[in-house]
């Protein structure tokens, strides 16, 4: 019974799919084409926050009292995308950079590159980085991700498939005649 048990463990442990980012060497062994890429399940490494913020101030004057009354207004938004958020590939551009779709919607993509000064071939979250926070364009609007966003690559799941396949026979022998 304990043999049986250790058996299927081993089978169950070796067919898990464990999350690796994705780099140009995946892509390569991969053979991915944009066809094949739109097969497989994104994840993001880091939680992503987009925030963007309009704020309007007015000064006025008042009817008959002659005071001067200001009034500000303002309206945030914010975009939260977890750690290992599940996204699609939506396309290729030409210098190899990918558009990933989190949600549905006109332009609701962020992109992903390699960044030039690493060489670990992952894919980065793509924006314009000044004073520890990048712009991006997201659903037609300027959003700016947080600090923390800036380590954010993608990943997929990788299963190492190994099917070992054993045949045992235990023989009888041969008596002499």
């Amino acid at each position: 019974m304990k043999v049986l048990i250790a058996l299927f463990t081993i089978v169950l442990l070796g067919s898990c799919a464990t999350k690796v980012p994705y780099t140009t060497k995946i892509k390569a062994d991969f053979d991915l084409s944009e066809d094949k890429m739109k097969k497989v399940q994104f994840y993001t490494s880091e939680t992503i926050i987009l925030e963007r913020s309009d704020k309007q101030q007015s000064v006025a004057t008042t009817g008959s009292s002659g005071e001067l009354v200001t009034s500000e207004r303002s309206t945030s938004e914010r975009i939260v995308i977890p750690a290992n958020r599940p996204c699609v590939f939506e396309q290729m551009e030409e210098d190899g950079t990918v558009q990933i779709r989190f949600e549905l919607g006109g332009g609701r993509v962020l992109r992903f590159a390699e960044r030039q000064n690493i060489a670990n071939g992952r894919f980065y979250l793509v924006a314009q980085w000044a004073n520890g926070k990048g712009e991006l364009d997201y659903g037609g609007s300027v959003y700016y991700a947080v600090r923390g966003s800036a380590s954010a690559y993608l990943m997929v799941k990788l299963k190492n498939w190994k099917k070992n396949q054993r045949k045992d026979r235990v023989v009888k022998g041969m008596k002499v005649k």
